[in-house]
Order: C-alpha cells, then structure tokens, then sequence
C-alpha cells in the first residue's frame, strides 16, 4: 500500500446474473458461491464509506442462451437485487462502457477511479477495465470478487484457474491494481491505495525468477 490519497471511487458491479450461478454459464474459479460474497461484501463496505454503486447487467435476445430477455438467467442474482445503487446500466457488448452513459455519469460525479468485481474476469471485466484505463480512469479489480469459466476452441484449452489467473496478472502489470476484497475495504478505511505495477517491473522480476 502507499501513502493516503485522495480518490474518488465508484464501485462497478459487472453482470452479476443468474446464469453465472449454476446456469448455462456457471462460474468455475473462483467458485461463484464465493466470490458472489465478496461482491455483496464490497457493495455494502461502498456503501458505508459512501462509495457510489453502478450496477452493470448483459442484455440478450430472447433466443440467446444466456442472458435472455426476460429469462431467470438474465435477472440479477438476488444478492445484488436487493442491494441499493446509485446508477444501473444495461449493456449488449462486453465493455460496460460500450453503447451505455457510464461514462458521462462517472463524469458528472467527479469519479476519477473505478473498482470492477462481477463477471467474468477474462470478458466483461477485461474490456470495461482496459477500456476505463484508455479513458484516462485509475481502475481496481478485486480478483476474488469475480471469477472465469473454462474454454476450449480452436486455439486450443484452458482451465477456469489459468484463464482468472493468467488475467490477473496482466492487469496487475499495467491496466489495474488487483487486490483482494478484505484488501479494499481495509484501504477505504485507511485512504492507503494499493500498489500498482509495469509491464518492465512484472517482465524482470519473471526473468530473475527464471534465471534463478
């Protein structure tokens, strides 16, 4: 952690709907019976420390099979349902940013740096990260407060574990601060921000490992 700065947050709850949780795309790693927690958690901390609270759901057609319109599967998951917010936006592309008035709103209220937990690390947040970072946004990530799924494709495979491993650190190398949730709530406590990183730090320190 460094020294206590001044910030102004808003919290980014990414498409934490049902079909994340033992539907047709069930979160794998970190369980989602874990990191939903971490979720409720970080929105509650938000909302004591009077952290502004955007909720971000996936819009699909009705065919889709995930995320349809009007399906139980493109709902909420009642644990941020029944949470209060101070902004909601639905998006259809991965981005949060993309298509929707998030950006003018974080504007509007000042926020100069975002915290994104929801789903799935490697999708959804990934794109709303990175493209918050090209915006001119300092951006947080609470790497157990969200989670991946497992692919297989043409280009090969790769389990729920490598893929939310993999991502995390390459956001931790340049796109964000990764820390854990207990991490981030200590941090609105204290005004201590956490430490961020370089490509060329990250890239030495795996050559010097490699080396050793």
């Amino acid at each position: 952690m460094s020294e206590p700065v001044t910030t102004r947050r808003a919290l980014i709850v990414v498409d934490v709907q049902n079909d994340y949780d033992g539907g047709n795309l069930a979160i794998q790693h970190p369980p989602f019976r874990d990191s939903v927690v971490n979720v409720a958690h970080a929105m509650d901390a938000a909302a004591k420390a009077g952290v502004k609270i955007v909720v971000v759901k996936q819009m699909a057609p009705e065919n889709s099979p995930i995320f349809a319109k009007g399906s139980h599967g493109g709902e909420l998951h009642p644990e941020i349902a029944r949470r209060s917010r101070d902004h909601h936006v639905e998006k259809t592309l991965p981005s949060a940013f993309t298509g929707t008035d998030l950006e003018e709103w974080l504007r509007a209220n000042a926020i100069d740096t975002i915290t994104v937990v929801g789903y799935m690390t490697h999708n959804c947040d990934l794109s709303t990260v990175i493209h918050a970072v090209h915006m001119g946004f300092a951006v947080e990530f609470l790497s157990d407060a969200t989670g991946s799924v497992p692919y297989a494709n043409s280009a090969g495979y790769a389990s729920a574990e490598e893929i939310h491993r993999v991502v995390t650190i390459i956001l931790q190398s340049r796109f964000a601060a990764v820390l854990k949730t207990a991490e981030w709530i200590d941090g609105l406590k204290t005004g201590i921000l956490p430490e961020r990183d370089t490509i060329f730090a990250s890239n030495q320190r795996a050559l010097a490992r490699n080396a050793a």
